[in-house]
């Protein structure tokens, strides 16, 4: 075997029309022989095939194959081309493909030597001269072995000096074979490592006329050219670790802090989730640290000092208190309260409902980039809160929503759902859109899309009072005015509601008359529950002003509720020194005659 070094040898082999199929399969024998007598792999001699004839067939490059058998297997395969014989084609293709390092050749640098071997039967049908010269000076030994036919002045402009050691010309295909067993002797030099001391601490490696040493895996050369120091993969921070790494011969191993654990990348770690184990008895969350849990309650709970059970501090986030609007906690009990305006009825729980008439509402929300995620969620309990005051219904009243940014999109139109469980269910599922704000497009499309007929408006026809609400927190980028006062013109009373930086003019220009009870303001998201009553009081107008009964004062329970106010009055105007103590008692003697007067009745 040829054991001299490595080398990095590309066949280029004729294929043109002139060479039949027996010759060519000489040719590919005289290509077995060539490598079974190198020593192949990826750190010894590298071997690569191309074929040509009018065009260029790369059969394997140089990073290919590095096993022998894998070579003759794809030199077997080979079908020849059987065209032309652009000779000079394939000289350019060697020299700008074959041998870069992304073909598989080594770094110059390596002084491992690039062998280009020519074997072709005829005249070139181009230019080869300058080509070749090219070849040459970019540093490719090239051999030139022609069979045959072959012209020998192409031979020698080909191949690489002295010509008499690169320039062969074989008499016929069936001396190929022996002339390769000679070639073979051209490749293989004197062994320089075998013939001096070369003082490589782990390996040399030979070079025609010199060597050069190299280190095992995990070592680097170090600047004396001979002698190996362990690499520390670690220190040129390219390691990835997220937490620690560790040096180890030629690599290394990503360690994670002590309460987390190595991913499957390898380099990046997790904290151990303690809570998952299942052991830590915690009645509301479990909540991991690294090297533990703790036990955490839910809002309105206490942690007792077992460290483990919760105990309700807010009564009212403690159970299902099923209260309509508000829960309000008192010592060891809660109540349900309702809005201003709004009756607590016989069930301690529920509101009486807006009961100003049936409407068509559609709601136009602001979701651009400036509201920001948190404060969005406030807008959708906002709108929930309005749905809160009314009786929703397929023939009462209707709710639609849009929501609008740099473009304006239909959540769900004024048909589509019948109750205000679904609305609010609806509503707490939209999505943020951020971007810009076109409140001017968002009033275009509800003039012209949420209160048409096909998205469930009732027909003008009906007088179904048709109400837009706008939601917006800064100034619009497009013109408002001409859709504002469109939608105003086409019957739809229009309410403004601004919150921060809001501009009150645009808002004002939104509104309907009169102006003041149609638009509101709040300087920011947590301070605007108030302006869902300025808005219960426009579109609910009784249920804000309230209703007085005109009772008969002869009325038996009119009397006693006279009694009892009177009472309390007088009582605090003693309390104030107002009324002298027998003045006092004088009416309440009055008071008492008069409640057995009516008892006797």
């Amino acid at each position: 075997k040829c054991r001299t070094g490595p080398l990095d040898i590309v066949f280029v082999i004729d294929s043109s029309r002139s060479v039949r199929p027996f010759e060519f399969e000489t040719m590919r024998q005289f290509m077995m022989d060539i490598i079974g007598s190198l020593d192949v792999g990826p750190n010894a001699t590298r071997v690569g095939v191309i074929q040509y004839s009018s065009q260029v067939q790369n059969i394997f490059s140089l990073k290919s194959f590095f096993t022998r058998a894998d070579m003759e297997k794809a030199i077997n395969s080979i079908v020849p081309l059987a065209q032309g014989t652009m000779t000079g084609l394939a000289i350019q293709y060697v020299m700008n493909v074959a041998f870069t390092t992304q073909e598989g050749a080594r770094p110059l640098h390596k002084k491992i030597p690039r062998i280009a071997i020519i074997v072709t039967d005829g005249r070139p049908q181009d230019r080869v001269t300058e080509v070749a010269t090219q070849a040459r000076n970019a540093g490719i030994e090239i051999y030139a072995v022609g069979i045959q036919r072959a012209d020998m002045n192409s031979l020698r402009a080909m191949a690489s000096p002295p010509l008499e050691e690169h320039v062969f010309l074989v008499e016929s295909f069936e001396l190929i074979q022996q002339f390769g067993k000679q070639f073979q002797d051209k490749l293989c030099g004197v062994n320089t490592c075998m013939e001096q001391d070369h003082g490589c601490q782990h390996s040399c490696i030979s070079t025609p006329g010199s060597f050069y040493c190299e280190c095992n895996p995990g070592y680097r050369l170090n600047v004396d050219g001979k002698t190996c120091s362990p690499i520390n993969a670690c220190e040129d921070g390219r390691h990835g670790c997220q937490h620690q790494c560790v040096s180890t011969r030629g690599s290394y191993l990503c360690h994670c802090r002590a309460g987390y654990y190595l991913n499957q990348d390898k380099r990046s770690c997790s904290m151990i989730d303690y809570c998952s184990f299942g052991n830590h008895s915690c009645q509301h969350e479990c909540v991991s640290i690294p090297n533990g849990h703790y036990c955490r309650c839910r809002s309105g709970f206490m942690l007792q000092p077992d460290s483990k059970s919760c105990r309700a501090t807010d009564l009212c986030n403690g159970v299902d208190h099923g209260c309509d609007f508000k829960c309000v906690s008192t010592e060891g009990s809660y109540r349900c309260v309702c809005p201003e305006g709004q009756q607590l009825q016989a069930d301690g729980k529920a509101c009486s409902k807006c009961g100003a008439g049936h409407v068509d509402l559609v709601m136009v929300i602001d979701g651009s980039k400036s509201v920001r995620p948190q404060n969005f969620e406030l807008v959708k309990q906002f709108v929930n809160r309005i749905v809160d005051l009314l009786e929703v219904s397929p023939h009462g009243t209707r709710v639609g929503l849009v929501q609008y940014s740099s473009r304006v999109r239909t959540e769900f139109p004024l048909n589509k759902y019948h109750s205000a469980d679904e609305i609010k269910k609806a509503v707490m599922e939209v999505e943020y859109m951020e971007k810009g704000t076109m409140t001017g497009l968002a009033l275009k499309h509800m003039v012209e899309h949420s209160f048409s007929e096909l998205e469930g408006a009732r027909p003008l026809s009906h007088n179904v009072p048709r109400i837009g609400l706008v939601f917006t927190d800064g100034r619009s980028q497009d013109d408002i005015s001409e859709w504002a006062r469109r939608a105003k013109e086409s019957g739809i009373v229009m309410f403004a509601v601004g919150v921060g930086k809001a501009v009150e003019e645009e808002l004002r220009a939104i509104a309907s008359e009169p102006v003041e009870q149609h638009f509101s303001y709040s300087a920011d998201f947590t301070t605007m529950t108030h302006l869902v009553d300025n808005f219960k009081l426009n579109i609910c107008p009784e249920e804000g002003k309230g209703e007085t009964e005109i009772r008969s004062p002869c009325e038996c329970e009119a009397l006693v509720q006279f009694q009892t106010n009177t009472v309390a009055i007088l009582q605090s105007l003693t309390e104030k020194n107002i009324l002298w103590a027998p003045s006092l008692a004088q009416m309440t003697a009055r008071l008492e005659d008069l409640e057995k007067q009516i008892a006797n009745k």
